[in-house]
């Protein structure tokens, strides 16, 4: 799970306080589309912590939840077994 802070002070709040209650967390700098200058990106909290107990301290700090969504698997291809002859040879 991640959540989206614009402000380093609130990310490294987030990330004490998950530490604190004996999760692992992370903070680290999140580069969105577009984003040219260095200082205008956001900070991104990486942890292991339920889904309820860091939505509620993103919704304190005024941050936002990025989960991490994961591609449904899809059904193997049916594949031809042999080239198939387009053209007919005419002998």
């Amino acid at each position: 799970m991640r959540g989206i802070f614009f402000e380093e002070d609130d990310a490294q709040a987030v990330v004490a306080q998950l530490l604190r209650d004996g999760w692992e967390a992370s903070v680290q700098r999140e580069r969105l589309a577009g984003e040219d200058d260095d200082e205008d990106h956001p900070w991104a909290v990486l942890t292991d912590a339920p889904d309820i107990v860091f939505e509620v301290l993103v919704d304190q700090y005024d941050g936002w939840l990025d989960a991490e969504e994961q591609a449904p698997a899809a059904a193997p291809l049916d594949l031809p077994t042999a080239p198939k002859r387009i053209k007919r040879t005419e002998r």
